[in-house]
């Protein structure tokens, strides 16, 4: 699913991903092991409380590429259809 993410439909970033799972809009959560813990964990846990499939990648420079950016990423969302 990794390399589906430049041409999903996305957010990227904590506040965006975090308002988009909150709305119901997430489809999957993608999470970046080197990322710092307390800027993931909030959506690791919100993923949970809210049964969206929450994925880890290991590296924030991986997440960025594989979501068409030019820097690395914490968190991407991808948004439900």
């Amino acid at each position: 699913m990794l390399s589906q993410l430049a041409q999903a439909a996305k957010v990227v970033g904590v506040k965006q991903s975090n308002k988009a799972i909150k709305e119901g809009r997430a489809a999957g959560v993608f999470i970046a092991d080197d990322a710092e813990q307390r800027v993931i964990r909030p959506i690791a846990d919100l993923c949970r409380q809210m049964n969206v499939p929450l994925t880890e990648v290991p590296t924030m420079a991986e997440l960025g590429d594989a979501a068409g950016i030019d820097v690395g990423a914490a968190v991407v969302t991808i948004l439900a259809e």
